[in-house]
């Protein structure tokens, strides 16, 4: 299985590969396309300039609700059932992606099915059925998902959209990429109908395609697409995050046999900021997500065997959790990042320790910063991994699209060029100047009843010792003992105890 990204980039780079890009100009929708004439598949990201941040005051959840009826639902032509008849012998797939500021809606199929599957895909876009059981059948599942899969049965994706509702309160990033329960509960197939209207114009369309398909589609894409309206794309306006004062906590209850926890503070830059790459090496050595090279992972797990991982993102991350794909989703980008820690769920009479640890870790990191030693493995290795990160046609398309988004030039690309001129002292310069240990907002999933307890513990800066459960080396319970009275300096007035079913409400 890990050879498998190796062998799909070699197969890219095996490939003739050119990356196009056509400028909106009025009357015509942008593109951005790779073509390459002997790849057998052609793959489709269809980006919609608009997220959860454009549904209305009162219908949160309403983008979703919308690109799902469209993506789950029928055409004019054919019902939903009708749809995935076609699709099937053409072993080809239509899938929605909602976020907050984009929503994309990706196909791939071969090229020998690619006119019939082009007409489904677009009849689907510009000709939805928007059928009453269609929208019946999406909205019963996005309630599902909010009041039961991620309140009851995902502890780490809450602690994770917990941690969002923290880092954005008051903030058009607030909601979940699906709204909120009163949101979706009040809104009506009308509504679907009229924000498709008044979101899904020329201006908000950005169409990406990547494969091997007859040039000719390009001017047939500019063709059907200028059926729609010619707005203009208008972009929502962003407050910046409120200032965090100390370490804000927020505990969720529920019922729960390990607790999780989510931990960050909102970043001043992206990917177009030649700082980012920086932090890009810093965060690799602290926490880079699904490996054992992070001091995350080398000392939660690997010392203490406090939990499964641990992890560290210096910017949004989705994916992980049961996506089966170590690397990130494409195209959730953000114009205001965050940075974040996610502990996955630990024993619940280990978690202040663990919240502790990471602490204590994420304090030396900043304070320390990397040895040339480790600036140069870090460096080495983040430049051949994010080699395999753009591993297949759609996902380079996706990197590709992301980059666009920012301003920056093609992202692996980047990440090539900035890291062979960089040094550890731009690294640890970066690291002090951006991340902040001080004042963190800390999302913990504990079982119900705990709450009071583990607050308590946190604000009183309570002993917190680990319980093993087999020995470990004495240079690590000499350590212990410092790390279980490390002080956390708590702001009791910006923290509480919440029932999960308190969360995503409205």
């Amino acid at each position: 299985m890990k050879r498998l990204p190796l062998i799909s980039t070699l197969f890219l780079f095996a490939m003739a590969l050119i990356t196009l890009f056509h400028e909106a100009s009025q009357g015509a929708i942008r593109i951005t396309e790779i073509h390459s004439s002997n790849s057998p598949l052609v793959t489709f990201r269809v980006v919609l300039r608009a997220g959860e941040i454009n549904s209305p005051a009162g219908k949160e959840g309403l983008n979703a609700l919308t690109a799902y009826v469209i993506a789950q639902g029928g055409t004019q032509e054919l019902s939903y059932q009708q749809v995935v008849e076609k699709l099937y012998p053409w072993a080809a797939n239509i899938n929605v992606q909602v976020d907050q500021e984009i929503t994309t809606f990706i196909g791939t199929v071969h090229r020998d099915h690619l006119d019939a599957f082009y007409k489904l895909f677009t009849d689907l876009l510009l000709h939805p059925r928007f059928d009453e059981s269609d929208f019946s059948r999406v909205k019963d599942l996005g309630l599902n998902y909010l009041k039961n899969s991620l309140r009851s049965t995902s502890d780490e994706q809450l602690g994770k959209q917990a941690l969002n509702t923290m880092l954005y309160a008051n903030h058009p990033y607030k909601n979940t990429e699906f709204g909120t329960v009163q949101g979706l509960t009040t809104s009506t197939l009308d509504d679907v109908k009229a924000y498709y209207k008044k979101t899904y114009t020329q201006g908000n369309f950005w169409f990406g395609i990547a494969g091997g398909y007859p040039k000719s589609l390009i001017e047939k894409i500019k063709t059907d697409f200028s059926m729609l309206p010619e707005v203009p794309f208008s972009e929502v306006t962003l407050p910046k995050p409120e200032p965090i004062n100390n370490l804000e906590v927020m505990v969720v209850e529920k019922p729960a046999r390990a607790f999780a926890i989510s931990m960050g503070h909102p970043l001043s830059l992206t990917r177009k900021e030649k700082d980012f790459y920086a932090l890009l090496v810093a965060n690799s050595y602290f926490g880079e997500h699904r490996t054992f090279n992070g001091v995350l992972m080398n000392r939660l797990r690997g010392d203490r065997g406090l939990n499964y991982g641990d992890y560290s993102y210096v910017e949004k991350f989705v994916g992980g959790v049961g996506s089966g794909n170590v690397f990130p989703e494409l195209n959730t980008p953000l114009r205001q990042q965050f940075f974040s820690i996610w502990l996955r769920p630990v024993q619940p009479e280990n978690t202040h320790f663990a919240i502790r640890n990471a602490l204590f870790e994420f304090k030396n990191f900043v304070e320390q910063g990397l040895s040339k030693e480790d600036f140069e493995k870090t460096k080495k290795f983040v430049l051949n991994y994010s080699k395999l990160w753009a591993g297949t046609l759609s996902r380079r398309l996706g990197y590709q699209m992301d980059s666009e988004f920012y301003g920056t030039e093609y992202f692996i690309d980047r990440i090539d060029k900035e890291l062979k001129s960089l040094s550890v002292e731009e690294v640890n310069a970066a690291v002090k100047k951006y991340l902040d240990y001080k004042n963190v907002k800390i999302a913990v999933v504990v079982d119900e009843g705990k709450g009071n307890e583990i607050m308590n513990s946190m604000i009183s800066n309570m002993i917190s010792p680990i319980k093993y459960a087999s020995p470990v080396s004495p240079n690590i319970l000499e350590q212990d003992k410092f790390i279980e009275a490390f002080q956390l300096s708590i702001n009791k007035e910006e923290s509480k105890v919440v029932k999960a079913n308190e969360l995503f409400e409205k």
